[in-house]
């Protein structure tokens, strides 16, 4: 035993949007729920999640790149809207 201790590593994911990495606490999860994205900000929504800075140029950028469907490996386009509205609710 060295007696160093390690500091846990913050987990890390991409934005969907910029696609920049950041730390996992700074981004914003999205689930899916029926045809449509919605904010899952505490992260406990089943199933597969993207991540996207709460800003609306990243959202925007995940929008215009068809990037929500292609991380949920979706058939057809999927609604955004809500998650829209959260962006703008919370963002300064």
């Amino acid at each position: 035993m060295s007696g160093r201790t390690h500091a846990r590593a913050c987990p890390e994911r991409t934005c969907v949007g910029c696609r920049e990495r950041a730390a996992k606490s700074e981004l914003l999860r999205i689930a899916v729920d029926e045809d449509a994205c919605v904010p899952d900000p505490r992260g406990t929504l089943p199933g597969r999640g993207a991540y996207v800075h709460p800003v609306t140029v990243c959202l925007d950028l995940a929008v215009r790149r068809r990037a929500f469907p292609r991380a949920f490996k979706a058939k057809g386009p999927l609604d955004s809207a809500e998650v829209q509205r959260y962006v703008e609710r919370v963002t300064p």
